[in-house]
């Protein structure tokens, strides 16, 4: 029986995709890839500095010429690689259809809409496909008839099954809660028998009316018992939150990771966990990507560096006020925290401060992780050394950049890979402890 042959694909790349991964261009198996001129003018744009997408567009120059290999690229030339097709750049040529008329603007999106346009007319044996992460551009491409897909490759498939690092287990051998709070440890024993053991994984354990909360230690595969413990004054209220802080003052854990809606508390346990276990650690720090309204760079507001920063710190510095005023102005907690922001051996800063550096002797604390890509989430951890510790906070859900989603953020990415790794600890916060304002927003609005 003949076999059926493939359909032969140009996928047309987007600058958004190549600013997200930069080897995006070898992702396509054996269709071939065109670049619009224009994506290549924009690259030159962001080749300088020192954001992830400046890395990602010198990245991706250095990698067309190489592939290039000196030949010139409005051919088509070969992408390495058995079984890999071919790439050309695309020139600005106007096509049948303008999209700069229709649109009624003059703009890059418009002309790398106009190139896939024109090879689509040059190219009817081939299927032309637009890939893009601006969900606008795809958008406007399938109305002037071209078809558009998101950039997919190692996005989290199915998001609504993404790991909680918790499981309830029901009627469960009274004996075993009874060991936990005699012993503070047990064997899993037939609990864990009917299922594959995660390394760091948590338990709500229930036996009638008894239950226990229980964490399994990959390093001496025990079930521990795991105790409510207020940290810098701030008391657990939930189990979740109980896990939440056991996993950032486990020292065997390197790598921590917090996901929950807003007003569950993530960043203010993480913070205060870092708090109770500061002489642990040279400094930490607390940082959080900017994101700037309207997506316009920060370099439009006004005054100094400081004060363009400091209304995208404020929630953090909230959350450390919070903390402080657990304690009255006599105690020594509260002037402790003032001591070690004047002496920095606390720090609430941009995180695009602190990228490039070696993280030693840290706790390094990133809120709103699910605002990074994988590749930025990635050189953050590559950064650890020798006894550093880092934990990521946010939300998948609420994300603020354009070009990414629930299911292709660093954090999604995060929890969805290291999973089940014994250095690497995930709890999912579910219920709002903020206000119970705060929890009828999330649940009705």
């Amino acid at each position: 029986m003949a076999k059926t042959k493939k359909e032969k694909k140009v996928f047309v790349l987007d600058t958004s995709v190549i600013i997200y991964e930069h080897n995006s261009i070898l992702n396509f198996d054996e269709h071939d890839v065109g670049i619009p001129i224009t994506v290549l003018e924009e690259l030159d744009n962001f080749k300088k500095g020192n954001d992830t997408k400046n890395f990602e567009a010198r990245e991706f120059i250095r990698l067309i010429d190489k592939l290039a290999k000196g030949q010139m690229l409005h051919n088509w030339n070969p992408i390495n690689g058995k079984g890999k097709g071919h790439f050309k750049v695309l020139m600005d040529t106007k096509s049948a259809i303008d999209a700069n008329k229709i649109f009624n603007e003059e703009k890059p999106d418009h002309r790398i809409l106009n190139s896939a346009l024109q090879l689509q007319k040059e190219a009817k044996d081939k299927k032309i496909i637009l890939v893009s992460k601006d969900v606008n551009l795809r958008l406007k491409a399938k109305a002037l008839g071209l078809q558009s897909e998101d950039y997919t490759t190692g996005k989290v498939q199915n998001i609504s099954s993404l790991y909680t690092g918790k499981t309830i287990v029901e009627e469960v051998d009274a004996n075993m809660i009874n060991l936990l709070y005699e012993k503070g440890y047990c064997p899993p024993g037939e609990m864990l028998d009917k299922m594959t053991p995660v390394k760091n994984h948590y338990y709500i354990l229930k036996s009638g009316k008894k239950s226990a909360l229980a964490y399994y230690n990959p390093f001496n595969e025990m079930l521990e018992h795991v105790e409510k413990r207020a940290v810098y004054g701030i008391k657990p209220r939930n189990a979740e939150q109980t896990f939440a802080i056991h996993a950032a003052l486990k020292p065997e854990i390197k790598l921590v990771s917090i996901q929950g809606v807003a007003g569950t508390g993530k960043t203010l346990l993480a913070l205060a966990a870092a708090l109770e276990q500061k002489k642990e650690y040279k400094q930490i720090y607390l940082a959080r990507p900017i994101v700037p309204l309207s997506n316009k760079d920060i370099g439009y507001l006004p005054g100094d560096i400081k004060s363009k920063v400091n209304p995208y710190m404020e929630p953090l510095w909230d959350n450390l006020k919070f903390i402080q005023n657990q304690y009255n102005e006599t105690d020594k907690e509260f002037s402790r925290i003032t001591e070690m922001v004047n002496q920095e051996k606390l720090m609430i800063t941009p995180l695009a401060y602190i990228r490039g550096r070696s993280l030693s002797n840290i706790c390094f604390i990133v809120d709103e992780a699910q605002n990074l890509t994988p590749h930025e989430v990635k050189t953050i951890i590559t950064r650890a050394g020798e006894n550093t510790k880092i934990i990521f906070t946010g939300d998948i859900y609420q994300i603020d950049t354009p070009y990414l989603d629930s299911q292709s953020n660093g954090l999604s990415t995060l929890i969805d890979r290291l999973q089940n790794h014994e250095l690497y600890a995930h709890i999912t916060l579910e219920k709002g402890e903020r206000s119970e304002l705060a929890n009828l927003a999330n649940e009705l609005m």
